[in-house]
């Protein structure tokens, strides 16, 4: 008589799933399924992805979102001691004032407008003759600089862009040196999206001070995003950082209050203002 294992199969399966479940647990995968964002990394972006900051939600949700679509303040950074350093909305969504066009007019070929917020200094150089491109982690903000007749990309300057390496210049405009928390990152990560010999203006803070801290944008009325890093440099502060990441200083202007400095990124300058701008 043949003698029927049903109940051992039955066990040997069970051992098998159990196997399997404990196997996933501990991370493992089977094959063909790839671990999450396992796509091939260029040797140029390691560097920088390792780096890169987690990109804050803040800025893709109120208030911030409500300031930009109604132009208007009060609109604040709120540092964890309470401390409130104003957002100039209101001048973010106008026109470029005389502080603007002093740095427009020093742009050298095509131009990418780090942290573009509405889009006022991207669109201006359309009328200067530069090709130019703003990024942003504001959807609202991009969606304001398309709508000002400006190319634009939702990422982070952390995040894979076009044209890497071959940019005429970047701007660092309105504070935005303290994108991440981390200056010294963020003009290295910078260097990188310039080509050769290729220029960086930069905005810095009206007072001496090199401060890393927590912050959440605050609308003064009780909302207020997420926390996240950000930074605050004066010229000097911001000279040290750039001579660690490689920059040498172009020139140095106060235009309206506000100090702005050049820096120029080692290797052979090539204008070419009249260029086209990397596809996005």
């Amino acid at each position: 008589m043949r003698r029927r294992h049903r109940g051992r199969r039955t066990d040997g399966r069970r051992r098998h799933s159990a196997q399997r479940l404990r196997g996933s647990r501990r991370g493992n995968r089977a094959p063909g399924c790839p671990l999450p964002h396992s796509r091939p990394v260029h040797p140029s972006h390691r560097s920088a992805e390792v780096s890169a900051p987690v990109r804050p939600r803040c800025w893709q949700s109120d208030p911030y979102t409500d300031a930009l679509r109604t132009g208007r303040g009060p609109l604040f950074l709120r540092r964890t001691d309470g401390w409130l350093l104003p957002l100039d909305v209101e001048r973010w969504c106008e026109a470029p004032d005389r502080a603007d066009m002093s740095v427009l007019g020093r742009c050298e070929g095509t131009v990418l407008d780090i942290g573009c917020g509405p889009g006022r200094l991207a669109a201006a150089l359309a009328g200067l003759g530069h090709r130019a491109l703003g990024i942003d982690v504001s959807r609202e903000a991009v969606a304001r600089t398309e709508r000002a007749g400006a190319p634009a990309l939702c990422r982070s300057v952390f995040d894979r862009l076009p044209g890497e390496g071959r940019w005429g210049t970047a701007l660092l405009i309105d504070g935005n040196i303290g994108i991440g928390g981390d200056p010294r990152a963020l003009l290295s990560r910078t260097a990188q999206l310039i080509a050769p010999g290729g220029l960086l203006l930069a905005e810095a803070a009206p007072v001496d001070v090199d401060e890393r801290v927590r912050v959440r944008v605050d609308d003064g009325r009780g909302g207020a995003g997420a926390d996240f890093p950000w930074a605050r440099v004066g010229i000097h502060a911001l000279l040290d950082h750039a001579h660690a990441a490689g920059w040498s200083a172009a020139g140095q202007w106060q235009e309206e209050g506000r100090p702005f400095i050049a820096l120029r990124r080692p290797g052979t300058v090539v204008h070419q203002v009249h260029a086209s701008a990397p596809a996005p």
